[in-house]
Order: structure tokens, then C-alpha cells, then sequence
């Protein structure tokens, strides 16, 4: 391609296994594009796949993806867009056949392409699926030779956006800022309507109740404009943009298998009505490893949830424990949650009660399945009062467990299957030295990156300067957030929209003050980093999430909740600070 290219419409039209069906013919209707992206990847989607496969070796790919082109194939021809996706999952040579088959069918001529080298398996004892996340680079190999459309196994999920832009403007390798404007750009995209007021803390503000998809404008040094078609819903603004470039993301280094992307660099900025630009991105080299994403069957669970009603809650809680415990002491695990939904004199049953759930896990699916929750209903008449579960009692059902590690960059024989079939290798690219690699495990932050550990020496919750008025209230009336999960971790990230506001916020919020908020990390490691640029703070939490949301070790197994929970804790914050329309108590302090 020659320079001075005019800057690339990319659009998303999936940000996972299941998103809205109708969103690929949304996107190629909508307005002007040249390239649609679909994101169907995820820790849990690669057990699904895992589990397809082995019912037969030709699944293993995402079968969405090809009922959306049944009839966005056509569309997107006589469009001229290009269609790039992971939707390949464990097989993308099966689904490039697939496509193949659906177009001659429907008499479209298109030419198809492949990305694979991602899938290591047999990688270790008891591996489900073990799969390297590859880079952009095969991505482009194939547009470059004229794919119409591109399909892919486990790419990093910003890598659907940097491939894309590489082959429209032909960077090279080592354009490592232009390559890190597009992975940022790709990282907003990729979870789709996060980007345009989905799961979006300010939610209120906006009429959100079906937002479009996201699509970027990408200049050719690799700024980038967030933006979406015409007449969509939902809203682009700093805010949206900000809490998606936060989520998912551990450090100010992203780190990438074509760039590492300093995030601490990125500048957004509001330039009308859902246009926000993105500036400045720092790119690095990547480190000289991928990260490796492998699950496996961890063992069997089963669940009961008891409902709890009215008066003596707790005492009907111990009662079922202890007529439980001696079935109970034959299994692995066993764990209690009183979920206190009850309300004192309520107008409803439902919101007079309270539930309790057990799980159990083993690795035998004999010890957690029917006999055992059969033992459960067997108390319905010899229990508390009001006795009664939310659901029959159920077999026991395998849980995954996702773990990650990395292998040398080199080690992964990366290949673009070309339209006409040519195979061609993809090095791998130029690497940092490893003494700034630190550990991969996908987002996280090199030592020296700005990354906090937890130290109990630091401010506590509320603090504020001396003399200065406070008020008690929710920390979300200030701060949005929003979390997700990263196998057996979890980040929060938090950002203000002033520069007042972003002071307090730094000098406040340390991570003994959030695992002061959040009993729940009490005892794992949790690590700040600060990005000032975006008035933010990103919170990494360890452990929090067990063996990944496969496991479903936690009540939100993907933490996707975590933030709202820490936005809904109380704390003392700078009167000046909060919204002028905040309601008194009689006391003079706000609710």
C-alpha cells in the first residue's frame, strides 16, 4: 500500500460467543466500513470448543459466526468490507472450509483465508486445549494476498484490529507506536458494546437500552478515532472509552505478541457528539514469549440453593449445615454462601427471604451427583420451616480450570494458510530483552511499570486532608469502574473525570484501602497502577477467582460485578467534590 492512505473504518460485530446475533448485518448496513471484526473468544468459550471437539474433530470453531454470514457474506461483498475473526476457535482450517462451502452455495465469490500455529496440544498432562495467543501478523499476511475473509484461532483479541490496520497501511514490524495505536484501538472494540455505553457505571445518563456496535477510524500513524454508525444507540464518550481501555488490562504495559502498548501514554479526547480520539500511544517491542491459555476438566460439581423466609434466618441456616455435615465430609470441597436478600416486615415472600447455596465439588462425579443432592430434599420435611429449593436436585456436571503460562515466541510456528492455499510462515517478531518481560499473563505490568503492591503502610479508606469537609456516601457518586477477569485474578479499574477528583482519588484509594472496602481480598495480593493520563487506577486482585471462571469458583465468577460492589461501598469523600444536587440528612451529611 503507498502512504498517505486515508484513515480505515474497522468495526466489531461480536464481543462474545453468544453476543447480539443481529449485529453483523447492524454493522454492515449501518454506515461505510472497510473491515468487520468479531471477537468470540474467551478463557470459558475455549472449554466449549474443547468439549465439541471431542465429540468430533470437525467442530471446534464457533457455528455463530457462520449462521451471521449466511447472510452477511453477501452483503459484505457487495460492500467491499472485509471480515476478519477469531470465530476458528480450535479449527480454523475447518471453519475457512465451512465459509468456503457457504459461498459456493449462495454462488458469492469470495476468497478465504486461515490463521493456525496457536493450537500446542498435546501440551500437558490432562490438557483440554492449550493455545498460544498469536499476533496480528498472520492476519495480515492473509489480506495481503487478497482474502476476502479471514478467520482465526486464539489471536490476542486486539490483534483483529493491529492485523488489519497493518495490511491498510502497510507498517512494518517495528512500528511499534503505530502498532500500539492500533492495539489500544482494538482493546476498546473488541468487547463491542462496552465501548458504547454497555455495562457503563454512568449507565443513568444515557439511553442505553440498545446500544450500537463500536467501529474506529484509524490514521495512518495510528491514532484512532472510537466512534459508531448513525442513528445506533447508546453513547462514545471519554467515559465509555476510558472503562473499556481499563478492563481486562493489568498494567500501563499491555503486552502484546507484535507490540507492547503503554496505556499510561494514551490521551482521549471528546471532539463531538460519540467521537472520541485516541493520541500519543507509546509502542514498545513485545516480550520474547506468548502467553499460553490451557484448560482442562477440573472435576465434578453439583449445587442446592435453600430459600430462607422471614424470621430466623441465620438459626434455619446453621440447621441445614449441621443436617448436612456428615454427607458432607465424604466430598472434596464444600462450600456455604448466605446471600441475605431479606427484608425486615416485607410486602412480598420473595423479598422476605433469604437463600443459601451450597456447592459441592469432586473428582468424582459419584460423590456430588443425585445421591448426594437427593440428600438435601430428603430433609424437605424434617428441616427449618418453609423449607424449599429453587430448583430439583440435578447430576453432577464437570467444571474446567483455565490456567495460563508462556513458551518462547519462537517456539510457536505461526502460518497464514493463503486464499489459494499456500502456506506461508509467520516469524515471529523482534523482542524485548527479557529483563523487561517480567511475567506474561497476558496484560500484566513489568517491574518499574508503576505497579503497587498491597503495603499496609499507606492511607487507609476516607482519608482526606485535615480540616477539609467530607460526606459519606457511596464511592460510585464520584468514580465509575469496571472489572472483568483474567484466569484466577481479577482487575478492577477505577477513573474520575476531574483533575481535582483524580488527586484525591490517587492519594485515597490504595490497595490496603480497597482491601479495606472489599473484605473479600482479605489475605490475596493486590497490586495499583496508576495511569494519570486517563485519571485512572487499575487494581489487580490474585486468587480471587480460583482456578478461572471454568470452575465457577465465585458467586460472579468473572468478577464482572466487582466494581459495582466496590462503587456501592460507603466512604468519606471531599464535599466539594460531589455533584451540588447531593440530598441532606437532617445531620447535614449526605446518605
Amino acid at each position: 500500500m503507498s502512504g498517505g492512505r486515508r484513515p480505515m473504518r474497522i468495526g466489531n460485530a461480536s464481543g462474545f460467543y453468544g453476543d447480539r446475533f443481529s449485529a453483523f448485518e447492524e454493522m454492515l448496513t449501518g454506515g461505510p466500513l472497510d473491515v468487520l471484526t468479531g471477537d468470540y473468544l474467551a478463557e470459558l468459550t475455549m472449554l466449549i470448543l474443547g468439549r465439541d471437539r471431542l465429540k468430533s474433530p470437525d467442530l471446534g470453531y464457533a457455528k455463530t459466526f457462520l449462521r451471521q454470514l449466511e447472510e452477511g457474506l453477501g452483503l459484505a461483498r457487495e460492500r467491499g468490507v472485509r471480515i476478519v475473526a477469531n470465530a476458528g476457535g480450535l479449527n480454523p482450517a475447518g471453519l475457512a472450509d465451512a465459509v468456503r462451502a457457504l459461498a459456493a452455495k449462495a454462488g458469492i465469490p469470495v476468497s478465504v483465508a486461515h490463521v493456525e500455529g496457536d493450537d500446542l496440544m498435546p501440551f500437558a498432562e490432562g490438557a483440554l486445549t492449550a493455545n498460544a495467543y498469536l499476533g496480528g501478523a498472520g492476519i495480515t499476511a492473509c489480506l495481503r494476498a487478497g482474502a476476502d475473509v479471514v478467520v482465526t484461532g486464539r489471536v490476542t483479541d486486539a490483534a483483529l484490529v493491529s492485523g488489519a490496520a497493518a495490511w491498510w497501511f502497510d507498517w512494518a514490524p517495528d512500528d511499534h507506536d503505530r502498532l500500539a495505536g492500533a492495539v489500544v484501538a482494538g482493546h476498546v472494540l473488541e468487547c463491542g458494546t462496552q465501548a458504547t455505553g454497555g455495562n457503563y457505571s454512568f449507565f443513568t445518563a444515557h439511553d442505553v437500552r440498545r446500544p450500537g456496535f463500536p467501529l474506529a477510524e484509524i490514521a495512518e500513524d495510528g491514532s484512532s478515532v472510537i466512534t459508531k454508525h448513525p442513528g445506533t444507540g447508546g453513547v462514545v464518550s471519554v467515559g465509555t472509552v476510558t472503562a473499556q481501555l481499563l478492563y481486562e488490562t493489568q498494567g500501563p504495559r499491555y503486552l502484546g505478541p507484535d507490540v507492547t502498548a503503554r496505556l499510561d501514554t494514551a490521551r482521549l479526547a471528546q471532539t463531538d457528539a460519540d467521537r472520541v480520539s485516541i493520541s500519543g500511544v507509546v509502542g514498545e517491542a513485545p516480550p520474547a514469549t506468548l502467553k499460553v491459555g490451557v484448560t482442562r476438566i477440573g472435576g465434578w460439581r453439583n449445587e442446592v440453593v435453600f430459600v430462607l423466609t422471614g424470621l430466623d434466618i441465620e438459626e434455619k441456616a446453621a440447621l441445614v449445615r449441621t443436617q448436612l455435615s456428615g454427607v458432607l465430609a465424604q466430598v472434596a470441597t464444600a462450600d456455604w454462601t448466605l446471600a441475605r436478600t431479606d427484608h425486615e416486615d416485607a410486602e412480598t415472600e420473595e423479598t422476605a427471604s433469604a437463600l443459601l447455596r451450597l456447592v459441592v465439588r469432586d473428582p468424582s462425579p459419584d460423590r456430588v451427583g443425585r445421591a448426594l443432592t437427593s440428600e438435601a430434599i430428603e430433609l424437605a420435611l424434617a428441616s427449618y420451616p418453609g423449607f424449599h429449593v429453587t430448583s430439583p436436585p440435578g447430576p453432577a456436571q464437570p467444571y474446567g480450570v483455565f490456567t495460563s503460562s508462556t513458551v518462547p515466541a519462537t517456539a510457536v510456528p505461526q502460518v497464514a494458510v493463503l486464499p489459494n492455499g499456500t502456506r506461508q510462515p509467520v516469524p515471529a517478531v523482534s523482542s524485548a530483552p527479557p529483563a523487561s518481560e517480567a511475567r506474561w499473563s497476558g496484560d500484566a505490568a513489568p517491574a518499574g511499570s508503576g505497579a503497587e503492591p498491597t503495603d499496609p503502610g499507606r492511607g487507609g479508606a476516607g482519608e482526606s486532608p485535615a480540616g477539609q469537609p467530607t460526606r459519606r456516601v457511596p464511592l460510585g457518586t464520584l468514580i465509575g469502574a469496571r472489572s472483568g477477569d483474567k484466569g484466577g485474578d481479577a482487575n478492577i479499574g477505577v477513573w474520575v473525570e476531574r483533575d481535582d477528583a483524580w488527586e484525591w482519588l490517587h492519594a485515597t484509594l490504595t490497595a490496603e484501602a480497597l482491601q479495606t472496602l472489599l473484605p473479600e481480598t482479605e489475605g490475596l495480593r493486590v497490586t495499583r497502577h496508576t495511569l494519570p493520563n486517563l485519571r485512572a487506577l487499575n487494581f489487580t486482585i490474585e486468587g480471587i477467582l480460583g482456578d478461572g471462571v471454568a470452575s465457577a469458583h465465585r458467586f460472579d465468577p468473572q468478577a464482572k460485578a466487582l466494581g459495582e460492589w466496590l462503587r456501592a461501598r460507603h466512604t468519606d469523600i471531599p464535599a466539594h467534590l460531589l455533584p451540588t444536587h447531593l440530598p441532606l440528612t437532617p445531620e447535614g451529611t449526605a446518605p
